[in-house]
């Protein structure tokens, strides 16, 4: 093990897609300007490099790329520009140089622009699909350069990029800022987000600034939203042993977002369905994915993995310590909550999913969540201390570098004396979850043992009157909140079928416990009631859960149809996450309630349609759509609009459209429809549009 370690600290540093490993590229200072309306972004690039050894061609990745100039240590160079790379053969010698580009590109990814003027958002997601879209740069994780942006926008927009904002210099329209970098990062985590954005700042205990961005309006969202940061950071410095290693944390919601989160290198971004109110945050809340992306600053950006076959140094790690900063937030009981929910999907995933931890074409499940229980069997095996120890010198080690698995558990081999070639075998070569194991160390937890041991014989009593004793039981007595929740599906599943008075008693117990997750498993599971509970069901409409309200609005509309003016005019205003789920679902009923305001039926409408258009995100425009085709599916307005997200960049999104038109297509007058609306479509939706039609 020693001498393969040697022999990889003396490779040369692997260069991005070099013929030879023997350039190594050092900072990058881009000047750039977007444009929004024809999707394009322009400007010059500078790179400092090194050149360690004599090579033919060095090469930089840029997709699909125009260069106006292209220079190298201050003389025109000849250069060749591929689909993907940029080829540079002469102008170059051994030591420092400098070359510099002039460019355009129309990215087709990774630079997303979203909405319509004047409120339009910019944002970059590289993870996957490569900075190198938009910007000269390299597609190989192993290339770590400084980069230092400075970007120019209109001047009623804030732009945000990776490192300190060291000044602005505006004209009339237009605002450059322009930010800094001290560091080295791999080029996936350069980010730009630009938006109407407003931000507080708060300080961490080792004096770092944490600002936290928000939308315009959203003002009211920022505490629920950020809630616990501040405390995620200083735990996460404390646990991890090395401090943040970057000048800045920066966090900042979008529109839209591919994901949930990206941890650009001192830039967070995050989607805008984790911008919550107070009574959001109680279903969906930042917390676990503010701390899973914190910890990406040290276990991915500061330490990078090789390759794909290592990825779980970054995602295991990622998802590990973030449970480590829940726990300190919210406690142990959910902390092993967390890791027994882990544990029953890979569990579940095992029976299909063959491919191990180390293997570049593991699964996110694999990488994500069997990596996280690798690092807490061996946090457990070896100690919390040793565990701390081992990756406060892995960290230190290499800093700014490049790492694989070998290296990480070298440093663990150096404090203890596990048996890392058998825990390897287990946990990180074997595509089976090592569920007893697992167990072992679940039991550690009260409650979740107590949940363990519910599954197991002798189950329940035999006497009806019994079983409602044992689970009403449940419910009162004091417990963990799951231990309720589970006994409650439980009932459900053992017993939806007995006639609800026989049930009565159960579900009033769980109502009575006044838990919100409890009531939202009665709201989910009671099935038919009647008249005679309703008085007790319809306070979940109050419940600070707009999961709940959902749920039991829709249930109320469904079972009681002579109340429905009353459950109208209950939740009448109410909006409820990010898609607007309370209102569409209101609208909705609302419109198809005949005798219901008729007055401001075309109103409601007009509402219900305006949220299938691209102004708004594509959750709140598939659940508009949704709805619109459950009120009317010969509705034209509603035909059209399903077009346009064909062409959309969330492929989910894509998906949905393709499926419902499908379906529209099977039938004569929706096929007419769209093969008349064919030559008024702009043509990247005429192109997917017709491909439809065209399928056999």
């Amino acid at each position: 093990m020693r001498y393969l370690l040697i022999l990889l600290f003396l490779l040369p540093k692997v260069g991005s897609g070099q013929a030879a490993r023997n350039v190594d590229f050092k900072t990058c200072e881009a000047t750039i300007g977007i444009d929004f309306d024809s999707r394009t972004v322009s400007g010059h690039v500078s790179y400092t490099f090194e050149v360690l050894s004599k090579t033919d061609t060095i090469k930089i990745d840029a997709v699909n790329m125009q260069f106006r100039q292209v220079e190298i240590n201050g003389k025109p160079v000849k250069y060749k520009a591929t689909a993907k790379t940029l080829d540079l053969f002469t102008g170059f010698r051994k030591g420092k140089n400098i070359v510099y580009l002039n460019y355009t590109a129309t990215p087709k990814q990774t630079l997303y622009f979203f909405g319509e003027r004047p409120d339009e958002q910019i944002w970059t997601q590289g993870q996957g699909k490569y900075t190198s879209h938009w910007l000269p740069s390299f597609d190989d994780v192993n290339e770590k350069v400084v980069f230092n942006l400075s970007v120019t926008y209109d001047k009623d927009f804030t732009v945000i990029s990776n490192g300190v904002l060291k000044g602005k210099t505006e004209t009339a329209a237009q605002t450059q800022w322009q930010y800094e970098m001290r560091q080295p990062m791999s080029s996936y985590l350069v980010m730009l987000a630009i938006g109407k954005f407003a931000k507080r700042t708060e300080t961490a205990a080792s004096g770092i600034a944490l600002e936290q961005y928000y939308g315009v309006g959203d003002d009211a969202r920022v505490e629920p939203t950020y809630r616990y940061s501040k405390q995620i950071f200083d735990f996460l410095e404390g646990e991890i042993g090395v401090a943040y290693p970057w000048q800045i944390y920066k966090q900042v919601p979008v529109r839209d977002f591919l994901y949930a989160g990206m941890e650009n290198t001192s830039a967070t971004t995050f989607s805008q369905d984790f911008v919550v109110d107070s009574i959001g945050f109680n279903d969906k809340n930042y917390v676990n994915v503010n701390a899973h992306e914190l910890a990406h600053q040290w276990f991915g950006d500061l330490v990078t993995a090789k390759s794909g076959k290592h990825h779980w140094l970054q995602e295991g790690f990622a998802t590990y310590y973030a449970l480590l900063a829940e726990r300190a937030v919210f406690g142990d009981d959910y902390f092993y909550e967390a890791l027994y929910d882990m544990a029953e999907e890979l569990q579940q995933a095992s029976k299909s999913d063959t491919i191990p931890v180390l293997n570049e074409k593991a699964s996110a499940l694999t990488f994500y969540k069997k990596g996280a229980w690798a690092l807490h069997v061996l946090r457990e095996s070896i100690g919390a201390d040793n565990f701390r120890l081992a990756v406060k010198n892995y960290l230190e080690k290499y800093r700014f570098r490049n790492v694989d698995t070998d290296e990480f558990l070298a440093e663990i081999a150096k404090v203890s004396n596990y048996d890392l070639l058998d825990f390897r075998k287990r946990w990180l070569e074997n595509p089976k979850f090592e569920i007893g194991e697992a167990v072992a160390l679940l039991r550690k937890n009260a409650a979740i043992g107590e949940l363990l041991n519910m599954g197991q014989p002798p189950y329940e009593p035999a006497q009806w009157p019994d079983v409602v004793a044992m689970y009403t039981d449940r419910m009162i007595r004091p417990g963990h909140s799951r231990i309720k929740q589970e006994s409650l599906y439980d009932f459900a599943a053992q017993h939806g079928n007995k006639p609800f008075e026989d049930k009565i008693l159960v579900y009033r117990a769980a109502l009575a416990t006044g838990d919100l997750k409890v009531r939202q498993v009665v709201a989910q599971t009671i099935g038919k009631f009647p008249e005679s509970f309703y008085p007790e069901y319809v306070t979940l409409l109050d419940d600070k859960s707009y999961i709940t309200q959902e749920i039991a609005a829709g249930t109320l509309w469904k079972l009681f149809p002579d109340k429905r003016k009353e459950l109208l005019d209950k939740t009448k205003g109410r909006v409820g996450f990010n898609d607007k789920n309370l209102r569409i679902q209101w609208l909705t009923m609302a419109l198809a309630l005949k005798e219901y305001e008729p007055s401001e039926k075309v109103t409601y409408y007009d509402e219900l349609f305006g949220y299938t258009t691209p102004r708004f995100e594509s959750s709140v425009r598939q659940n508009a759509l949704q709805n619109l085709i459950y009120l009317s599916a010969g509705d034209t307005n509603m035909l059209k609009a399903l077009v346009n997200p064909l062409v959309h960049h969330k492929w989910q999104f894509q998906k949905f459209a393709r499926e419902k038109i499908r379906e529209f297509l099977k039938h004569d007058q929706p096929r007419k429809f769209y093969e008349k609306l064919l030559p008024e479509l702009p043509e990247n939706e005429g192109v997917q549009l017709r491909r439809l039609l065209d399928e056999k």
